[in-house]
């Protein structure tokens, strides 16, 4: 069966194996660890700097406390969450006619409650939207789940298919403040998508946030606000185990067979694509669990975290960076849905990998200090067809360090002949139809 056309995705807003066996247990020791856009990590350094901190453990958790109040809602605003579940079976029954928004959704309060002074921050969260995704009644009893996600909507016209990103381990779309716009401003029509239980994504009336229950919703976002076009998925560092799930679970195939999928191509930013599961912490009694999340909750592991992050951490390792990576983690209902997804094992993309057929883009900092550049070429010697691009004098977060340069690599390859959308997707899309009618009246 032919794939449905392609058309601008509907949104009713205007706008293999470890190199080395050791390397692989420290992963799996400090995977939850990793912050905002890192993920498990393996570098002895980091490993190192985490048992340091494991001493200073029960003296901080008191701190972690007292730092985190700082974010906690208003009363107000946890008065509006608790009508969430309600507010929720009722807005999902009108999903099936088309895009239906969560109303009671409010945006992260950045400059505000979140004393963030990055403008793209703030610029970014206004433009911060939560939709009601079908997902199973193992997810949810409603069937529905809501997804925060931000939407650039492209600034030019271009013959390029829509881009789909996920932010890294325990992030929100935020991550890719500073991405989206450059390729806003290229022509790259641009939604970056919370996993269900990190970001700003719905926490009450959910009973699962397991790895399999972030990608559901993940699919469940692009049935909902995409149509199921064709779209090109990207992943950061842990959220590119995402990606390789969703991809070779939904794999476009050019010869037309009759379960096709709507996945054209695939962009893996420092990726995690060759280490499955979280190690011993999945089967951590859930007290024990809870005092290592806890953990992950405060300041000084997320300042470590982002330290570690940046080639150049001088400059971009800011008090804004520490307190960007954790504004979503003091909501009510983070701690439960972290425990969910540790308790579930975690992603296993390792077999997947080799899985994806379609065009890939392996994007890798140079400097990576928490990937083994090893894994850069793995992937591409993994995959059916994938490309290399390493970005100079950049880290484990080339979209944050270098955003102009990462999106003319992601523009050159959305623009390649092997993904341009076909003829008769673009004829199919609104904006085209739009154009027709307009050309016609002239």
């Amino acid at each position: 069966m032919k794939r449905s056309a392609w058309r601008r995705p509907r949104d009713d807003d205007a706008d293999g194996d470890e190199t080395d066996e050791s390397t692989t247990e420290r992963s799996q020791v400090v995977g939850v660890v990793a912050a905002s856009a890192w993920q498990v990590p393996t570098s002895s350094k980091l490993c190192s700097i985490c048992n340091m901190k494991a001493l200073q453990f029960a003296t901080t958790l008191s701190l972690t406390a007292t730092t985190a109040s700082a974010f906690v809602p208003s009363s107000s605003s946890c008065s509006k969450r608790k009508q969430h579940s309600a507010v929720s079976s009722t807005s999902a029954s009108a999903s099936t006619r088309g895009i239906q928004h969560d109303l009671t959704f409010t945006p992260p309060d950045t400059l505000g409650e979140g004393q963030i002074t990055e403008q793209l921050c703030a610029d970014a969260a206004e433009k911060m939207k939560r939709v009601m995704v079908p997902v199973s009644k193992d997810v949810s009893e409603t069937g529905y789940a809501g997804i925060s996600y931000i939407h650039w909507p492209a600034e030019r016209k271009t013959a390029t298919l829509p881009l789909l990103l996920v932010p890294g381990f325990d992030s929100s779309a935020l991550e890719l403040r500073r991405l989206g716009p450059q390729l806003a401003k290229l022509g790259v029509e641009t939604y970056v998508v919370d996993l269900l239980g990190w970001g700003f994504t719905q926490l009450d009336g959910i009973k699962s946030f397991s790895a399999d229950s972030k990608v559901e919703a993940l699919k469940g976002f692009w049935q909902v606000v995409g149509g199921n076009g064709e779209v090109v998925v990207g992943g950061c560092s842990l959220g590119g185990a995402s990606v390789i799930t969703l991809a070779a679970e939904n794999l476009y195939k050019a010869d037309g067979e009759e379960e096709n999928g709507f996945v054209r191509g695939t962009i893996l930013i420092d990726a995690q694509g060759f280490i499955d599961g979280i190690g011993p912490m999945s089967f951590l009694p859930s007290p024990v669990a809870r005092l290592g999340i806890k953990f992950l909750q405060s300041e000084g592991l997320r300042n470590q975290a982002s330290q570690m992050s940046y080639f150049n951490p001088e400059a971009y390792a800011t008090d804004d960076a520490m307190k960007i990576s954790r504004l979503h983690c003091v909501r009510d209902g983070w701690e439960d849905g972290m425990l969910s997804f540790m308790q579930s094992g975690g992603f296993k993309p390792k077999e997947r990998v080799a899985q994806i057929s379609v065009p890939s883009l392996i994007l890798w900092g140079r400097q990576d200090g928490i990937l083994e550049k090893e894994f850069a070429s793995k992937f591409v010697e993994t995959m059916e067809d994938a490309e290399l691009q390493w970005v100079e004098e950049c880290g484990h977060v080339p979209h944050l360090e270098q955003p102009e340069a990462v999106a003319r690599y992601i523009m050159d390859f959305l623009s390649s002949d092997k993904l341009r959308p076909n003829e008769d997707e673009k004829a199919n899309s609104p904006a085209n139809i739009l154009d027709g009618i307009l050309n016609f009246l002239n």
